[in-house]
Order: C-alpha cells, then sequence, then structure tokens
C-alpha cells in the first residue's frame, strides 16, 4: 500500500459540533472570566497584580479572592489547553491524511502567525500579551516535542514532581520568614506599568515596546506547562473524562489544594488581615507565584469532572463553551474592551473603588462575550480572529 502525501492544508474544513469534545471549550471559556478578572484589575489599577494596597470593606475580600484564585493561576490553565490543542491540531490533520512533515508545517506556520498576533496585540493593546510567547513555545514545541514517544513525555511528569518538591521547600521558607518577621509592616502595592498609566495612546504605544519583549522572556518558563498539557492530550484525558475520572480526582485536589493553600498567605496580607515585614511579603510573593503554576492541571483536571455531571447541556453551558471555541477573539475583544473603558485617554472608568470598577468590568465584558459567542454559534460563525487566523495558515 502506499502512502498518499497531501499538500499542507486542511482537507477538512472546520471542526463540527459533534467532533468536539465539551471540556475542552468550556474551560477556555469559563477561565477568560479568571483572564478579565486579572487584566481588567492590571488597567484599573495601572499596575501589577492589580490590588488595593490599603482595602476596606468588601476591597479586602476582592483582594482575597483574586490573589487566592485568580493571580498567576489562571494563564497556566490556557498555557495547558495549548499544549493539548497542539496534539488535537496535529492529530486531526493526521486523521485527514496529511505526513509527518506537512503536520510540521501546519504548526511553524500556525505558530508563526500567532506571534505576529501576539505583537500587534501587545504593541497596540495591552503589553501583557500570551499570544506571542504561545507562539514561540508552539514553535518549540512543534520541532522538539509532538513527534516523541510516550517514553519521552513521562519526563514532564517528573518535571512536575520536582516542582511540587520546590513548592514545598517554599512554603516552609515562607512559614519561616513569617515566624522572623518583626520589621514594619509591608503593605502589598502594584508594580507600576506605565503603558496602563500613559495619558495619550501614541505614549502608550511606545510604553508597550519597551514593556513588551521583556514580559514575553519572563513568561517562557510556561512550556512546562504546555508540555504537560501535551501529555494529558495524548492520552485523551479531556475527551473521555469517564475515563480517567480517578487520575482527574487526584490532580484536581492534589494541584488546587496547592495552589490555594499557596496563594492564601499572600492573600491574607493582601487583605488587610495579616501584617509582615518586606521580607516575609517576598517570601510570599515568590510562592503565591510557584505556586500558581499548578492551577492549571488544577483547574483543567475540576473542569473535566464537571464535565462527568453535566447531563444536559443547558444554554449557559452552550454559550460559554461557544466562547471557548473563540477563545482567541474572546481574548483579543477582552483588551480593547479594557483600552476603552478604563484607559486614562478614553472612558476613563476607574471612580470610586477601582478594585470594584476592575470587578465589575471583568464580569460584564465577559459576559457579552459569551453571548456574543453564542449568537455567532447560532449562525455557524467561527468568529473574527479565528477565521483570519484559520486565513493566514491554510
Amino acid at each position: 500500500m502506499t502512502t498518499q502525501t497531501l499538500p499542507a492544508v486542511d482537507h477538512r474544513g472546520p471542526v463540527t459540533g459533534r467532533e468536539r469534545a465539551l471540556a475542552p471549550d468550556l474551560i477556555r471559556g469559563a477561565m477568560l472570566l479568571m483572564i478579565a478578572l486579572a487584566n481588567s484589575a492590571n488597567f484599573a489599577f495601572a499596575g501589577q497584580p492589580g490590588v488595593e494596597s490599603a482595602p476596606h470593606g468588601f476591597e479586602r475580600i476582592l483582594n482575597f479572592l483574586k490573589l487566592t484564585f485568580v493571580d498567576a493561576r489562571a494563564y497556566p490553565v490556557f498555557a495547558v489547553m495549548f499544549g493539548y490543542g497542539l496534539v488535537q491540531l496535529a492529530r486531526r490533520q493526521r486523521a485527514a491524511g496529511a505526513t509527518t512533515g506537512a503536520v510540521r508545517r501546519i504548526l511553524l506556520k500556525r505558530n508563526a502567525w500567532l506571534i505576529g498576533f501576539g505583537v500587534l496585540h501587545a504593541t497596540l493593546l495591552y503589553f501583557g500579551d500570551f499570544l506571542g510567547a504561545y507562539g514561540v513555545v508552539g514553535i518549540v514545541c512543534a520541532v522538539f516535542l509532538i513527534n516523541r514517544g510516550d517514553k519521552f513525555h513521562r519526563i514532564v511528569l517528573a518535571i512536575w514532581a520536582f516542582m511540587g518538591l520546590e513548592t514545598l521547600f517554599l512554603g516552609a521558607r515562607a512559614a519561616l520568614a513569617i515566624v522572623n518577621s518583626s520589621g514594619p509592616a509591608h503593605a502589598l502595592t502594584n508594580s507600576p506599568n506605565p503603558s496602563l498609566a500613559a495619558t495619550s495612546y501614541f505614549a502608550s504605544i511606545v510604553d508597550r515596546l519597551h514593556e513588551y519583549p521583556m514580559h514575553a522572556a519572563s513568561v517562557m518558563g510556561f512550556i512546562v506547562i504546555v508540555w504537560l498539557g501535551i501529555w494529558a492530550a495524548r492520552k485523551q484525558i479531556l475527551e473521555n473524562p469517564a475515563a480517567h475520572k480517578t487520575l482527574l480526582t487526584r490532580v484536581a485536589v492534589g494541584c488546587l489544594g496547592l495552589t490555594f493553600l499557596g496563594g492564601l498567605p499572600l492573600a491574607l496580607v493582601g487583605a488587610g488581615w495579616v501584617h509582615l515585614d518586606k521580607d516575609a511579603v517576598s517570601s510570599l510573593e515568590l510562592l503565591s507565584h510557584v505556586s500558581g503554576m499548578f492551577g492549571g492541571p488544577g483547574y483543567v483536571a475540576l473542569f473535566g469532572l464537571l464535565v462527568l455531571r453535566i447531563r444536559k447541556q443547558s444554554l449557559p453551558v452552550l454559550a460559554i463553551a461557544a466562547l471557548g471555541q473563540r477563545s482567541l477573539s474572546g481574548y483579543l475583544f477582552q483588551s480593547v474592551s479594557w483600552m476603552i473603558l478604563l484607559a486614562p485617554f478614553t472612558l476613563d472608568l476607574r471612580f470610586g473603588s477601582t478594585a470594584y470598577t476592575a470587578a465589575l468590568a471583568a464580569i460584564g465584558v465577559w459576559i457579552v462575550s459569551v453571548i456574543g459567542a453564542y449568537t455567532m454559534s447560532r449562525r455557524s460563525y467561527r468568529g473574527p480572529a479565528e477565521t483570519l487566523l484559520r486565513k493566514l495558515v491554510y
């Protein structure tokens, strides 16, 4: 039998509804709310992590929830799903008859264009772009990881075990710093981002061009999270969560337990309920950041288990999943929204409590994007960013 070699194009057309697994789409759609809560706060406070430095009343609760469940815990979910999507795309192309070389060319082209999307996004809208970094990591994965065997991919499990031990070590060190804290209390403050405080759009572009390269370089380490998504996709864990219920339960409990406990001490400081010196707060910030990586597999596993309990796909589930199918458009729509609503040179709606403004803006924009995505799905429209990327790649 001869092997048919196809050109590097997708002959199958868009994925149909019957081909899609609910879990990946539901995860992406729901977690865009977490991304909104993180990024809207960065815009509102013109800095990171986007919390009230002197919280009062309900602001304490908002700081606590954000630092425990959102900060450094939302983007790892998309890193896992990005790796998962790379394998799904490659598998789909092979099923259509594409050769290994053709699949690699498609992945390289798609991720190269993703870098372009990221550079434009960072230049025009938000320095904290992840698309460009995903593109670079995606190219590395296409060249070195996608076509490796199961034995090689077990390496990533060992890496994550080591990271778990590292997190426990940082937790012990943070506990010691808390016990030895004796200096003046140090409030959790925001590191300023000039592009978010710029008083003109042109000035914000200039600032973003300075900020973006450093940000992109600082997040490249998430390739380990993407690699875990590749491993999970090879096992088809989210396509068949029932067969992996025990694994999903262990990952959800273990990873979410680690990520929430790791963020809890800093959240207590950010809420103004615990007062520690500068060295202790620095230790808690490092612990929160490192433990946040476990939010990726933890949240993914939690949603995998949630899908098992969904007996009937209700309207809210379908709408959120529709947003997940259009997550690139949803992500870019958020940045446009923050620019219009919160930038100093546009509407600048940062009135009263900035924490309230950021949270309400995040929830409102996410709801609008869910409604918009569901409307597109009813009309069989993929979404503007997805449509453009598909045309550029295929």
